[in-house]
């Protein structure tokens, strides 16, 4: 038991360094990246939907990542690997999403036909399966970006919000404000 925790403590120790540095606790920090990330998550995926949707661009975007010219799948360079692979990814969480809310075109509840899946896994994607389909893409490709962003906020966001709520949430409860 000792041995693992001897493993993890450069970790615990840079991360205890930051919750000095930056005067919020550590559990506080960690919940605000966790809800800082999702955040840099939904909003860009709704602000990329409906820009998608007004421009008409889902469908051209889309189909253009997913075919060629001549409409074979080009699965040469890893950059259109990893596009097709988005794009697949979205189409399937655009499945899932529509049918549990009733978007995108779907019903909700509607039961899942494996034949029409497999149909718009080859052929093309249209409306706002397409805007929905590029929105996530996006959102994917922002990765790198959201982290960082998140890192950066993330202690403002802990002191200003996180820490007032559990302080809040302590005095409700009648205990001490200790970590």
């Amino acid at each position: 038991m000792s041995n693992s925790g001897g493993r993890f403590a450069p970790y615990r120790n840079a991360l205890t360094a930051v919750s000095r540095r930056t005067g919020a606790p550590l559990p506080s920090l960690l919940v605000s990246f966790a809800i800082l990330h999702e955040l840099t998550a939904i909003v860009p995926i709704v602000g990329i939907f409906y820009t998608a949707r007004s421009l008409g661009a889902g469908e051209r975007v889309v189909n253009a990542i997913a075919l060629n010219r001549d409409g074979s799948i080009d699965d040469q360079s890893w950059v259109n690997i990893q596009l097709r692979s988005w794009v697949d990814e979205g189409e399937q969480w655009a499945g899932r999403v529509g049918r549990r809310y009733g978007i995108f075109g779907f019903e909700k509840g509607e039961v899942v036909d494996h034949t029409q899946t497999s149909q718009n896994l080859s052929g093309k994607l249209a409306g706002d399966v397409a805007n929905a389909v590029l929105a996530y893409g996006a959102v994917k490709a922002l990765l790198p970006i959201r982290i960082g962003l998140s890192l950066y906020f993330c202690p403002m966001f802990s002191r200003a919000v996180v820490e007032p709520i559990r302080l809040g949430g302590l005095r409700l409860l009648g205990r001490p404000k200790s970590m």
